[in-house]
């Protein structure tokens, strides 16, 4: 990593509100060349909180951009960290209104040309797609990192049709904590305990919203940008890493936005910025690379950056399996259209005689994290122990490598003697050793086999032919090697099971087939490079050692008497932080997913939030904890919420909720 100190222009910081049409004021922090000419503006805008959350992650990348001549703005999306206003539903229509007023508010600056860029990952790329999708007319290029364009069945709520547990259950919890917090008194001043019990009065849990719409309904059509790929009016650069799991966005808009403004990268990165140097690596000179972007888009610079392959993609070499990759091997190639013409798809046909598959429910502990971050455990160890819960069907890799790069697809001739039920494929390349490396996986909730607009139970005692993909990967099985097609019909805790899901489906192979996409190309095709990653100077921020027992990152328990496995996640955010302004930040979170291995109503969640924002110098001592459980029925879904906020010692704030949502779909 390239630390700069220097930049072709000096640079400046200030922190404003910018006025909305309603009155509310967000609260915005600029940084801007020091220049007597006008320049582009840089949006990033997110709920994160600015002045502590994102500040380490802010400090590396809006200085790099105003140091080379950029207006770079960090905004926090209504009633979240010390902008006004009342927190909503993520992406809701006064977040993208909001949004639109304030590329209109940097285009009228007058150190602002008039031209505006957005980006930002996850959260943040997201709604720069959705806000582009708006077209307001100063917005004219976007980089979306980690984002999607389907809200439903490719982001953290559902997958293939199904509730995805760890996803659903786990975000929901940690917007509820997000919510909860309070304005910082060291940027608002003494109406912050006003403003933070206006805004608690106006928190409900957004898990009450998800689990209520369980099909692919106009709820979930508002904000996903691919129910209209024209609407986006601006020049498109969608970036993402095969370990993310919105990786398939970036496959989907290099395909459906007009060529000469659209641009894609995919690397072997985890839910981060490819400059951050976060396993698994390599990391890339990321900044350079948008700069060329905005420089050619906000500035008209014809720097080559649009005669760049329309997908750079990462093909991994074959490694063995490990919850952390440091680095791994592999090589960049490029293809100049999407679908390329290089990627052929080669038909597997299974074979054997119909196989009665029963997955015990605890099957997908091993599944590893829905967004990995770089953690020691992010990733999925082993799969034996998985497969030996699945059925399995192998394909032996001849003299040369198969190397695939796109989403394989799975066709598969079921029975089932149950109106309900779900099955999961898991491709794993499997080395001489035995040992077996999860490549990819997709599920397919069979009530969504005819879309995941209704649900439509399956004919009991019938035999159908299902045909779902898997998520896009770049991948070498080496000669000697197996490719492992592995299929359950349980994934706790990704897929939520259903009532009567425990009597599986029987699989007929003669009607079953796995299709790869194989890419051509030997080791002497042209390399694509990039540059070294750098950053500019970091915030400073110190993380003190404490007296606390390290938590286990992710550990599984058996209750052999009773049957029960619980997995325990201790997702790693941030722990405790000390801030050059100081702050000092201590943030605790764990996640308990439990079930009984024969029984898929037994299914439960928990997740524990406590936070604190302590201020010695002001004497401000801000406390937030709040827990939230979701369990079921046949029917139903229950939801069981809690926050309790302290100033103090005094609780200023205790709310419960209790929730039982109509299981309609899934």
């Amino acid at each position: 990593m390239i630390i700069r100190t220097e930049f072709p222009y000096e640079t400046t910081r200030e922190d404003v509100r910018i006025p909305l049409p309603d009155g509310v004021e967000l609260y915005a922090r600029i940084w801007r060349p020091v220049t007597d000419e006008p320049v582009p503006a840089l949006l990033e805008y997110l709920p994160y909180r600015l002045t502590d959350w994102t500040a380490p992650r802010d400090w590396q990348r809006h200085p790099w951009y105003a140091g080379h001549g950029y207006a770079s703005v960090r905004v926090d999306v209504r009633g979240h960290g010390c902008s006004g206003g009342a927190p909503g539903d993520e992406y809701d229509a006064r977040e993208l209104a909001d949004g639109v007023a304030v590329v209109q508010w940097l285009a009228a600056q007058p150190w602002c040309t008039g031209s505006v860029g957005m980006f930002g990952i996850s959260w943040g790329g997201l709604n720069s797609l959705q806000i582009a999708a708006l077209a307001p007319r100063a917005l004219k290029a976007v980089v979306t990192v980690c984002s999607t364009d389907d809200r439903y069945d490719n982001d953290v709520h559902y997958m293939g049709g199904s509730v995805l547990a760890v996803g659903t259950h786990a975000w929901a919890a940690a917007m509820l904590a997000f919510s909860a917090r309070p304005p910082d008194p060291l940027f608002v001043g003494d109406g912050w305990r006003d403003q933070w019990l206006a805004r608690l009065e106006s928190v409900e849990p957004l898990i009450h919203t998800w689990l209520s719409h369980q099909t692919r309904d106009g709820y979930w059509r508002h904000g996903s940008v691919c129910e209209d790929y024209g609407a986006i009016g601006a020049a498109v650069l969608a970036v993402g890493g095969w370990h993310d799991p919105y990786r398939d966005t970036v496959l989907r808009l290099v395909s459906a936005l007009p060529s000469d403004r659209v641009r894609g990268i995919i690397g072997p990165w985890s839910h981060q910025y490819p400059d951050r140097d976060r396993p698994p690596g390599p990391a890339i000179g990321f900044l350079q690379e948008t700069l060329r972007w905005w420089d050619h888009w906000l500035k008209g610079v014809e720097n080559g950056v649009m005669g760049e392959p329309l997908l750079r993609s990462w093909i991994s070499e074959s490694h063995p399996p490990a919850t952390v990759y440091e680095r791994m091997e592999g090589r960049w190639v490029g293809d100049s259209a999407w679908p390329s013409a290089s990627v052929i798809p080669v038909s597997y046909g299974l074979q054997g005689p119909p196989v009665a598959v029963a997955s015990p429910q605890h099957t997908g502990l091993d599944a590893g994290r829905l967004s990995p971050f770089g953690n020691d455990a992010d990733l999925p160890p082993d799969q034996r122990a998985e497969d030996a819960k699945s059925a399995c069907f192998e394909f032996p890799v001849g003299d040369e490598a198969v190397r695939i790069l796109g989403r394989p697809r799975v066709t598969a001739r079921l029975r089932m003697d149950v109106p309900y039920g779900q099955i999961i494929a898991r491709l794993c390349d499997v080395a001489p050793d035995g040992s077996s490396t999860l490549v990819t996986r997709g599920a397919l909730n069979l009530s969504a086999r005819r879309g995941r607009e209704r649900a439509v139970p399956w004919p009991v005692g019938s035999h159908e032919e299902v045909t779902f993909e898997l998520s896009g990967i770049g991948h070498s099985f080496p000669p000697g090697h197996r490719i492992r097609l592995a299929l359950s019909s349980a994934y706790w805790p990704w897929i939520w099971p259903r009532a009567g899901s425990e009597a599986g489906w029987t699989l007929d192979p003669a009607g079953s087939t796995l299709e790869l996409p194989v890419r051509a190309g030997g080791p002497s095709e042209p390399g694509i490079v990039f540059e070294a990653p750098e950053q500019s100077e970091p915030l400073g921020v110190v993380h003190p050692a404490t007296l606390d027992e390290p938590r286990p990152e992710r550990l599984v328990v058996r209750d052999v008497a009773r049957g029960v496995w619980r997995l325990e996640v201790d997702p790693r955010y941030g722990g405790t932080r000390v801030y050059p302004d100081g702050l000092e930040f201590t943030e605790d979170a764990v996640e308990v997913y439990e079930i009984q291995e024969a029984d898929p109503l037994s299914a439960r969640t928990r997740s524990e939030w406590r936070i604190r924002l302590h201020r010695p110098e002001l004497t401000w001592d801000a406390r937030v904890e709040t827990r939230s459980e979701i369990s079921c029925d046949e029917g139903g879904f229950l939801t069981s919420n809690e926050v309790v906020c302290r100033e103090g010692d005094e609780i200023v704030f205790h709310r419960t909720w209790e929730r039982r949502l109509p299981r309609a779909a899934c």
